[in-house]
């Protein structure tokens, strides 16, 4: 094949974006959501959410998010999120301790390594972009 032949590759047709919406997230259905027994530290934590937007390609994220009381180890992703309901301490290696309650916004970095101690049942909503 010669540098001169330029195939044509397919390229997506953009998505339309969804048409505005709102949810109540304090009284939003969840669905269960997998939670690695590993990442388990104490207590029998529950994970629960709800994706409401999700782009094309996968790269950003927009939904609701819950955790019974326990102890949790996570890896983060490149998340903002706005704490509905409920209490947390997040420990963030190498960094600081977050305290968590309704109306708290966070920001995590995409790689940091941190224990969630979940006091009273944590809903959040949240953007995530990988």
């Amino acid at each position: 094949m010669s540098t001169s032949d330029h195939s044509a590759v397919p390229v997506p047709a953009p998505v339309p974006a969804p048409a505005s919406f709102a949810v109540t997230v304090a009284d939003a259905e969840l669905e269960p959501d997998d939670l690695d027994p590993a990442q388990i530290v104490s207590g029998d934590p529950v994970v629960t959410g709800k994706v409401l937007w999700e782009s094309a390609d996968g790269r950003q994220v927009r939904g609701i998010w819950q955790i019974t009381p326990g102890v949790v180890t996570d890896v983060e992703a490149n998340e903002l999120f706005v704490v509905v309901s409920g209490r947390a301490t997040v420990e963030v290696e190498g960094g600081g301790t977050l305290e968590l309650g309704p109306g708290s916004a966070c920001v995590l970095r995409e790689g940091d390594k941190t224990v969630w101690t979940v006091h009273e049942t944590l809903r959040k909503a949240y953007h995530i972009s990988y």
